[in-house]
């Protein structure tokens, strides 16, 4: 296949990425009249020092972390595990229908709604979890 044509395969998925985008914006633009805006908190300056707070958080926006979905979890014996093969079915904890985790480095960031565009998966967030929620379920867990 030529780089022509995977090109113009690449832009019709990121154009479709695109336009699901803009209807998931669409959609959330009368929901979002209600929902209390955030703030931008500029960190204070460093002490002593003329460095401007921005280029601290630039330093860190390209290091890269796992960025995971999951489905659900559950506990079973080693025995169990070994005993697997094609087309076993493993139960999980969690319910057809329920949102899935979404995970930043193991810890739970927000849960969403599984989307398909062009026959990929996606997943659509529909709930962000609060600093004070992260900590509530870490202490619990």
């Amino acid at each position: 296949m030529s780089t022509e044509n995977t090109d113009t395969m690449n832009d019709a998925v990121s154009d479709d990425w695109a336009q699901a985008l803009e209807e998931q914006a669409s959609a959330t633009d009368s929901a979002t009249d209600s929902a209390p805006a955030f703030e931008t908190i500029s960190p204070a300056p460093a002490a002593g020092g003329n460095k401007n707070p921005m280029q601290d958080i630039h330093m860190v926006l390209d290091i890269p972390v796992r960025l995971s979905v999951e489905l659900g979890r559950t506990k079973v014996p080693i025995k169990y595990i070994l005993q697997l093969a094609q087309g076993s079915i493993v139960e999980l904890d969690a319910l057809a229908g329920e949102p899935m985790d979404v995970l930043v480095n193991g810890y739970l960031i927000a849960q969403g709604e599984v989307v398909v565009v062009n026959e990929k998966f996606g997943i659509r967030l529909t709930d962000i979890v609060t600093p004070s929620e992260r900590m509530r379920r870490v202490s619990r867990g």
